[in-house]
Protein backbone atom coordinates (compact mmCIF):
# COMPACT_ATOMS: atom_id res chain seq x y z
CA UNK A 1 0.00 0.00 0.00
CA UNK A 2 0.96 3.64 -0.35
CA UNK A 3 0.82 5.24 3.13
CA UNK A 4 0.77 9.04 3.28
CA UNK A 5 0.73 11.55 6.13
CA UNK A 6 0.40 15.26 5.32
CA UNK A 7 0.57 18.17 7.79
CA UNK A 8 -1.32 21.30 6.76
CA UNK A 9 -0.86 24.60 8.61
CA UNK A 10 -3.82 26.84 7.88
CA UNK A 11 -4.37 30.52 8.48
CA UNK A 12 -6.06 31.13 11.85
CA UNK A 13 -9.24 32.48 10.24
CA UNK A 14 -9.53 29.20 8.25
CA UNK A 15 -8.98 26.77 11.12
CA UNK A 16 -12.62 26.35 12.09
CA UNK A 17 -13.65 26.13 8.42
CA UNK A 18 -10.96 23.74 7.18
CA UNK A 19 -12.91 20.48 7.50
CA UNK A 20 -15.91 21.95 5.67
CA UNK A 21 -13.58 23.53 3.11
CA UNK A 22 -12.06 20.12 2.30
CA UNK A 23 -15.28 18.08 2.63
CA UNK A 24 -15.98 17.60 -1.10
CA UNK A 25 -12.36 16.54 -1.69
CA UNK A 26 -12.50 14.14 1.27
CA UNK A 27 -15.77 12.55 0.17
CA UNK A 28 -14.66 12.19 -3.45
CA UNK A 29 -11.35 10.63 -2.40
CA UNK A 30 -13.02 8.18 -0.03
CA UNK A 31 -15.24 7.07 -2.92
CA UNK A 32 -12.27 6.35 -5.22
CA UNK A 33 -11.56 2.69 -5.97
CA UNK A 34 -8.45 1.65 -4.09
CA UNK A 35 -8.71 4.19 -1.26
CA UNK A 36 -8.09 2.31 1.98
CA UNK A 37 -8.59 5.31 4.28
CA UNK A 38 -8.52 9.09 4.20
CA UNK A 39 -8.79 10.62 7.68
CA UNK A 40 -8.29 14.14 9.01
CA UNK A 41 -7.19 15.03 12.55
CA UNK A 42 -6.61 18.38 14.22
CA UNK A 43 -3.53 18.95 16.37
CA UNK A 44 -4.13 19.37 20.09
CA UNK A 45 -0.99 21.53 20.31
CA UNK A 46 -1.68 23.84 17.35
CA UNK A 47 -5.32 24.46 16.42
CA UNK A 48 -4.18 25.69 13.01
CA UNK A 49 -2.55 22.37 12.09
CA UNK A 50 -4.42 19.48 10.48
CA UNK A 51 -2.99 16.07 9.74
CA UNK A 52 -4.27 13.91 6.90
CA UNK A 53 -3.57 10.16 7.15
CA UNK A 54 -4.31 8.37 3.91
CA UNK A 55 -3.63 5.02 2.31
CA UNK A 56 -4.20 3.61 -1.13
CA UNK A 57 -3.76 0.28 -2.83
CA UNK A 58 -0.50 0.53 -4.76
CA UNK A 59 -2.13 1.03 -8.14
CA UNK A 60 -4.67 3.62 -6.89
CA UNK A 61 -2.37 6.40 -5.68
CA UNK A 62 -1.47 7.65 -9.14
CA UNK A 63 -5.12 7.79 -10.18
CA UNK A 64 -5.84 9.80 -7.03
CA UNK A 65 -3.34 12.58 -7.77
CA UNK A 66 -4.49 12.86 -11.39
CA UNK A 67 -8.21 12.97 -10.52
CA UNK A 68 -10.19 16.15 -11.18
CA UNK A 69 -11.17 16.50 -7.50
CA UNK A 70 -7.52 16.28 -6.42
CA UNK A 71 -6.50 18.91 -8.97
CA UNK A 72 -9.35 21.18 -7.80
CA UNK A 73 -8.46 20.67 -4.14
CA UNK A 74 -4.89 21.80 -4.82
CA UNK A 75 -6.35 25.08 -6.11
CA UNK A 76 -9.00 25.43 -3.38
CA UNK A 77 -6.67 24.73 -0.45
CA UNK A 78 -4.04 27.24 -1.47
CA UNK A 79 -5.87 30.32 -0.14
CA UNK A 80 -6.19 28.82 3.34
CA UNK A 81 -2.61 27.68 3.84
CA UNK A 82 0.23 29.41 5.69
CA UNK A 83 2.95 27.28 4.11
CA UNK A 84 3.57 24.36 1.80
CA UNK A 85 2.21 21.20 3.47
CA UNK A 86 4.74 18.71 4.81
CA UNK A 87 4.39 15.11 3.63
CA UNK A 88 5.64 11.58 4.23
CA UNK A 89 4.72 9.15 1.43
CA UNK A 90 5.95 5.56 1.50
CA UNK A 91 5.12 2.23 -0.04
CA UNK A 92 4.74 -0.30 2.76
CA UNK A 93 3.62 -3.89 3.14
CA UNK A 94 0.05 -4.47 4.23
CA UNK A 95 -3.44 -3.35 3.39
CA UNK A 96 -4.93 -2.47 6.77
CA UNK A 97 -4.03 -1.32 10.27
CA UNK A 98 -2.15 -3.82 12.45
CA UNK A 99 -2.91 -4.32 16.15
CA UNK A 100 -0.55 -2.63 18.62
CA UNK A 101 1.49 -5.39 20.29
CA UNK A 102 2.42 -3.33 23.35
CA UNK A 103 -1.20 -2.64 24.35
CA UNK A 104 -3.36 -5.69 23.83
CA UNK A 105 -6.94 -5.50 25.10
CA UNK A 106 -8.49 -8.94 25.74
Amino acid sequence: MIFIVVRFTVKPDWADRWIDHTRAFTEATRAEPGTLWFDWSRSIDDPNEFVLVEAFQDDAAEAHVTSPHFQQAMIDMREALVETPRIISRQIDGSDWDRMGELQIP
